[in-house]
């Protein structure tokens, strides 16, 4: 006998109670057949010396501080962009970035004083890797060439690149492996 159940996924972003299963009852026994999300199985770390496991300890740390910071712009990002295009003028479009600008400065200034350049790479790294866009294509969409352009060259000149994009099979590969560990609760 086959029978169909209605189980929640377990999900720590979304709960969705409308998900049907497949049960098989056999004797006594009912099995349920739910299919699993990706699992991801990373090696042991090997180090050669005490000094690459600091490195890559203070690596994974710095990671940890800035995650967050990128979720939160693909989730503003999904919020507000909607809203932006929606907006029919050029001058309420601006007002509504300057409040959102003023708005996550208030929120973030004093802990964002206190990062290093390399705190700021992986940001960009992870913000593209979150919107799935170029630190330079958002800032280009929602504030202009001009702004981008003079960004870009801010950045430039702390040997940083908005527009470079995110690789997890290569230069990547580290990062990506400890932002899944992190989403994983490994770390």
């Amino acid at each position: 006998m086959i029978l169909l159940f209605t189980i929640p996924e377990l999900n720590a972003q979304e709960y969705d109670s409308s998900h049907l299963v497949k049960g098989i009852i056999q004797g006594n026994d009912t099995l349920i057949q739910v299919t699993v999300g990706d699992i991801w199985i990373f090696p042991e770390r090997k180090f050669a010396s005490k000094k690459q496991q600091q490195k890559y300890s203070r690596y994974v740390e710095k990671v940890k501080k800035v995650y967050p910071l990128a979720v939160e712009a693909r989730i503003l990002l999904e919020k507000y962009e909607p809203q932006y295009y929606a907006l029919d003028s050029q001058r309420a479009r601006k007002k509504l970035m300057k409040n959102l600008e003023k708005e996550l400065l208030d929120k973030h200034k004093e802990e964002l004083k206190k990062w290093s350049i390399s705190d700021g790479k992986i940001l960009l790294k992870l913000i593209n890797r979150e919107t799935h866009r170029s630190a330079y294509s958002i800032i280009e969409n929602f504030r202009g060439e001009f702004s981008a352009v003079f960004w870009q060259g801010i950045a430039r000149l702390f040997k940083n690149n908005l527009k470079d994009g995110y690789d997890p099979q290569g230069d990547d590969r580290m990062l990506e492996e400890v932002v899944r560990k992190i989403e994983s609760g490994y770390y």
